[in-house]
């Protein structure tokens, strides 16, 4: 019997953390959110949750510092990543958002796949190569959302998403792409049902509650 579809308005912030020791226990599946600064990573977030507050939005590029965790259900968690590539800071606290980022991609057991949001005007950028290749070496999904996709037209749209998945064909790699509006609702039904098939996927219950108990026992 098919698991029912989750209700992804019921998301709700868990927690900020600067780095991966201050996140809560390695447990359950985690799909993180990762971009430039200003690609539209919490608004992707706020939209797919159907709240306007959720994940902290800014004109300003790099407001978001910290690893912010939501729950869309027990066990099952969004992160929004810090932006990377573009924001008004000092090069030492570029490099500490960098160095959290890399720890949370390279160490967090419960990372299950990654959201990779682009500006479709202005796609595949060396920051977006590079994780997308991290992606291919940890052999993790990654779902790219051609972010913004209201700015087009329909046809130049279309032309933009097989323009990326043709690049993306040379990567390897498991990736599906998507053009996304927050603005627009374009292609949000899409990712709800490629979010909700992965949870589905990869979210064992029983798995959850031995690691919990394995967690408690070593406390």
């Amino acid at each position: 019997m098919a698991e029912e579809a989750l209700d992804f308005r019921k998301t709700r912030f868990i927690t900020s953390a600067p780095d991966i020791k201050h996140l809560p226990k390695d447990l359950g599946v985690e799909f993180a959110f990762a971009g430039r600064s200003n690609s539209g990573k919490s608004s992707a977030i706020n939209a797919i949750c159907d709240q306007k507050h959720l994940a902290k939005t800014s004109r300003t590029p790099g407001r978001t510092r910290l690893i912010n965790l939501f729950q869309v259900a027990p066990g099952r968690t969004l992160v929004d990543l810090p932006g990377y590539g573009y924001a008004a800071v000092s090069r030492s606290m570029k490099i500490e958002w960098q160095k959290s980022m890399s720890e949370y991609l390279q160490k967090r057991q419960a990372l299950r796949g990654l959201v990779v949001t682009m500006d479709i005007r202005h796609p595949l950028k060396d920051h977006d190569r590079l994780v997308i290749d991290w992606s291919i070496a940890a052999n993790i999904p990654a779902l790219i959302l051609l972010t913004k996709a209201d700015k087009l037209g329909v046809n130049r749209r279309k032309e933009a998403v097989g323009e990326v998945k043709h690049l993306l064909s040379e990567f390897g790699g498991n990736f599906t792409v998507v053009a996304f509006s927050a603005w627009e609702k374009i292609g949000l039904d899409e990712i709800h049902s490629i979010l909700n098939n992965w949870f589905t996927i990869l979210y064992d219950p029983e798995e959850m509650a031995e690691a919990s108990a394995d967690a408690a026992d070593g406390e």
